[in-house]
């Protein structure tokens, strides 16, 4: 499971949040840590946003594993419909993490064109859950996930937790 695991987040997670930064920096002007956390503020607000959200994708990543025995990839998926922890709140919290970290990095670096990735991350994620993995899951879940989908919003957390 080890190296399952490992291969989904270095393709995953790893292209979202250090192959593409480093490209988009690359291109806009240069290496990303030349003038790295100029800003004590900018390093704060990184530290902020990051440290949590790390931890949420980390705790995302364990369920899928243990209780969904799977995978966040999609070419390696959970075998079980994980509905316990952040998913008991809101449907994609593994690619709210990523996002949040994304603009982390973007305040950390105070780069505008990470700050855009971020926001064409969340659009093609939004597009992709929307006409591909969704569908999926109720193909694949039935009326399980069905009645967890109508229930539990997509990217905004609910204040109550999903009961089953």
């Amino acid at each position: 499971m080890f190296w399952r695991m490992a291969k989904a987040v270095l393709i995953l997670p790893g292209t979202a949040l250090i192959y593409i930064p480093v490209l988009i920096h690359w291109f806009s002007g240069g290496w990303p840590f030349d003038d790295a956390l100029v800003s004590i503020w900018g390093a704060i607000l990184a530290v902020i946003l990051a440290a949590p959200t790390l931890a949420l994708a980390i705790f995302t990543m364990r369920l899928f594993v243990y209780e969904g025995e799977g995978t966040p990839a999609p070419w390696d998926p959970p075998q079980n419909f994980v509905v316990s922890g952040p998913y008991r709140h809101v449907r994609n919290p593994m690619l709210t993490a990523v996002i949040l970290i994304i603009l982390a990095e973007a305040a950390a670096l105070q780069s505008l064109p990470l700050l855009g990735w971020a926001v064409i991350f969340f659009i093609l994620n939004t597009a992709y859950f929307v006409f591909v993995e969704e569908p999926g899951l109720e193909r694949r879940f039935g009326e399980t996930y069905s009645q967890y989908k109508a229930t539990v919003p997509r990217w905004i957390p609910r204040l109550r937790p999903y009961l089953q």
